[in-house]
């Protein structure tokens, strides 16, 4: 918009290399961000996790559904960084948009506080990550007395204690929407 009239917004994403991660994006560009906002792909590195080695060769998140997203990276050789994919896929879904990376190792042992402290220094308004909750967790909650994480995860911990406003995003299947929760919505769903 023209003479300013509309404040930008930063909009983070928590970026991994999973499918809830890609439909966190999905769900953001396609119902979370403006074309005057800033969009931030957060990746948490685990220095100590084995996993964090390979997976950017194992996996390779969802795109968004565009027209041009099936020709992306088709004949590429080599690794995949998968920030740098779902840079692209931003891109291409919201070309206005201005997207920045960030990479920040883990600070102690948990990642949802390296998450916290970079929402609130970075001034976000709205995060975004994605979330897996297996069918007992919904029902019986994962709460814990005296606000531990331990045994929570990461996204209901963020839930609970972001200032901003945050969302855990689950994308179910192609074209079924998504069910969000927030600390006022659990649970809630948006049909695409």
């Amino acid at each position: 918009m023209e003479g300013g009239n509309m404040p930008t917004r930063r909009v983070m994403v928590v970026a991994d290399p999973t499918r809830e991660s890609a439909g966190a994006l999905q769900y953001a560009l396609s119902h979370a961000v403006l074309e005057e906002d800033e969009l931030i792909l957060l990746h948490v590195e685990n220095p100590g996790s084995w996993r964090n080695t390979f997976s950017t060769f194992l996996r390779r998140p969802n795109l968004p559904a565009s027209s041009n997203s099936s020709t992306f990276m088709e004949g590429s050789l080599g690794e995949v960084d998968f920030l740098e994919e779902m840079r692209y896929a931003c891109k291409l879904a919201q070309p206005k948009i201005r997207v920045r990376v960030e990479r920040l190792p883990m600070e102690g042992k948990e990642k949802a506080a390296t998450i916290l402290s970079q929402s609130k220094a970075l001034g976000i308004d709205i995060l975004v990550i994605g979330q897996r909750r297996s069918l007992s967790s919904a029902i019986l909650g994962c709460k814990r007395p005296g606000g531990s994480m331990r045994g929570i995860d990461t996204a209901e911990y963020l839930i609970e204690n972001s200032k901003c406003t945050c969302v855990g995003v689950q994308k179910k299947s192609q074209n079924a929407g998504y069910l969000l929760n927030s600390k006022t919505h659990k649970n809630f769903w948006l049909l695409a």
